[in-house]
């Protein structure tokens, strides 16, 4: 099977005026036997109150490939960006380059700053005025459906 760099796939505006909720137990399960309070509702969880702060500025993402797995983005997954986060060295990001979407660990390496995969078979791109290059948004969270 041939690698694949991670590049987004697919992208979705956030809409909060559906809500989708389940319960959210109050107890936390464990590789075990089972807590007899179990059966408790501590409220009902609404997923976009769990992963979206900003709705106006957030998308989702479906991303293809292999290069950020070090950071445990596979491929398929969904990500959360949110497009209103300050963009610092350290964080992962969503950004245009040479008009592709791609996704990348943004750093400040002694080069300069770079776009660095989580795969030690992928070469960070740096980020430069000659490069085509801008940041799209910050990876805020991640969804897997097994």
């Amino acid at each position: 099977m041939k690698d694949k760099k991670l590049a987004v796939t697919a992208v979705s505006q956030a809409v909060v005026e559906s809500s989708q909720s389940g319960p959210l137990y109050s107890s936390q399960p464990a590789a075990g036997f089972p807590s007899p309070g179990d059966d408790l509702v501590e409220q009902p969880l609404d997923l976009n109150d769990l992963m979206i702060d900003n709705p106006t500025a957030t998308f989702f993402v479906r991303v293809s490939g292999d290069s950020m797995e070090g950071a445990k983005i596979f491929d398929g997954d969904v990500l959360v960006v949110d497009r209103s986060v300050e963009v610092k060295p350290g964080l992962i990001v969503v950004a245009a380059v040479y008009g592709e979407l791609v996704v990348k660990r943004f750093k400040k390496l002694p080069a300069g700053l770079a776009l660095v995969s989580e795969n030690d078979g992928y070469k960070p791109i740096l980020i430069n005025d000659n490069e085509e290059c801008y940041v799209w948004g910050v990876v805020i969270g991640s969804a897997r459906v097994f």
